[in-house]
């Protein structure tokens, strides 16, 4: 009957049962709290009764330390309910940030598969052919566009001949003005013709004076 009446309502929520279970466990935790400080301070009550009357009266100071060990009694076992109901906790709250995490990867599972539904290698492989194949139709479309127009049709073979006449001519001139340039004659070195041809005379007239003195 139960299982028809969950299949008639539907299954409930994961995440909402750990969250109500979660908050559950933790208002018991706060009641067991509330008890335990109810039991210390009784503990502390009796314990003071007895040390008031442990010589006094002892009937009712031994009466006060039966008491007191009740209390602890159930301090003790609410403590350690208190452990269980605080590990039911930490286990709930880690399944459930468990199955958050693996509705997260699930999710981010299906988000890739829905993304790389239409691409494959192939496809991939293609694309990136008919990229390429249209870069180098621009690049071509470049070229042509930058290139001027009837550069192609000069004669290159002409083009080299006319340079290198004009480099023939050029090396001539230069050769040409090489011959009339003047001869640079250091100032001490030079002399004037006058003196020179008066040199001559008085070396001729040396010569004859030694001749007819033989």
């Amino acid at each position: 009957m139960m299982a028809s009446f969950m299949s008639y309502f539907g299954r409930r929520d994961p995440k909402q049962s750990a969250r109500e279970a979660i908050v559950g466990l933790r208002q018991q935790l706060q009641m067991i709290e509330k008890k335990e400080d109810h039991l210390q301070k009784k503990i502390d009550q009796e314990l003071k009764i007895a040390k008031a009357n442990a010589v006094s009266n002892k009937p009712l100071a031994t009466a006060a330390l039966k008491r007191k060990r009740m209390n602890e009694t159930q301090l003790d076992q609410l403590r350690g309910q208190q452990m269980q109901l605080a590990m039911q906790v930490d286990t709930l709250e880690n399944a459930n940030l468990n199955k958050e995490t693996m509705d997260a990867m699930k999710k981010a599972a299906q988000a890739l598969s829905d993304i790389h539904s239409g691409m494959t290698v192939t496809k991939v492989d293609q694309t990136m052919a008919e990229i390429q194949e249209q870069r180098e139709v621009a690049q071509e479309i470049t070229d042509l566009i930058s290139n001027p127009m009837g550069m192609d049709s000069v004669d290159q073979e002409s083009l080299e001949a006319e340079l290198a006449a004009m480099e023939d001519e050029a090396l001539t001139e230069r050769l040409i003005g090489a011959d009339h340039v003047p001869v640079h004659v250091p100032e001490g070195a030079r002399q004037p013709v006058a003196a020179v041809q008066e040199d001559d005379e008085e070396a001729a007239l040396r010569q004859l004076q030694a001749e007819l003195a033989m």
